[in-house]
């Protein structure tokens, strides 16, 4: 079988496997299907072990990346097995919402900073601590969304935070230009079918509705959003950097459409 990806031998990195549901998880399934060898960190050693039954016979680090001696510790255990990496994804964001979904401009501080450190800096923390150990052409994955400029009220403050991960991946990239081509990109997908999405307040009734906006009439799957993913790890893009590539199956061109603006109207008459 031909190895068109040129991922076989490969060693990537995944964060943020969590069940089967993660994107980190269709991700690195789909890795390993096309030859790569995955090295998996989950943030606990709760996590480690719930995950267990689904991760056995693999490779699983832990490292919670609020603590930068645990990332430390990851940088030192991956570098001490002698190995390049050649890919790493980025797969994990937290907001405390246990108060409630707010407006915005309520948002507290402590709120919005642990957001932006657990959901974006952390990217920042791990391109910082295994630099050396990157293969010269790496490719760096994270998981944003589709866009960050809809005001959804239901998804609260993550979306700024959003943006700040993706403005991150053109300032990782000219830094890292210096002394490597590391690449830099993240994968977008719209409303996604996760455990995480899942208890976030009226997911469901969004998610219903982007399945009408999308042309398709079918939400995107997480497997497609993955298989975005494993491209940009792979050599096949080499010529993409500081991309978010936006997985909405057309959604984000179809809010006009004449069925729902008749279904809107009808209801508010």
């Amino acid at each position: 079988m031909t190895d068109f990806l040129k991922l076989t031998g490969k060693n990537i990195v995944v964060t943020g496997v969590a069940n089967r549901k993660s994107v980190a998880w269709h991700i690195a399934k789909t890795l390993e299907e096309a030859g790569a060898t995955v090295i998996y960190v989950v943030r606990s050693e709760a996590r480690k072990e719930s995950t267990g039954k689904l991760l056995a016979d693999r490779q699983v680090l832990v490292c919670d990346v609020e603590y930068q001696e645990q990332i430390d510790k990851l940088r030192d255990d991956l570098t001490a097995q002698g190995i390049a990496i050649h890919g790493l994804v980025h797969s994990m964001a937290f907001a405390d919402y246990s108060e409630g979904m707010k407006p915005f401009h309520e948002t507290t501080k402590a709120q919005f900073l642990q957001a932006v450190d657990i959901s974006c800096f952390s990217l920042v923390k791990l391109a910082n601590a295994l630099k050396d150990i990157f293969d010269p052409d790496a490719s760096v994955v994270t998981i944003s969304i589709s866009t960050t400029t809809m005001a959804s009220e239901n998804y609260g403050f993550m979306a700024p935070i959003k943006a700040a991960l993706d403005s991150s991946l053109a300032f990782l990239t000219k830094s890292f230009s210096s002394f490597s081509r590391v690449r830099f990109n993240a994968v977008g997908p719209s409303l996604l079918k996760t455990s995480a999405s899942a208890g976030i307040p009226g997911y469901v009734d969004a998610y219903l509705f982007a399945e009408q906006v999308i042309p398709r009439k079918s939400a995107v799957t997480t497997q497609e959003a993955a298989d975005v993913a494993v491209f940009l790890l792979s050599p096949r893009s080499s010529g993409i950097q500081a991309q978010n590539i936006a997985v909405d199956a057309g959604m984000s061109i179809n809010y006009f459409d004449k069925d729902i603006i008749a279904g809107v109207l009808k209801h508010d008459s």
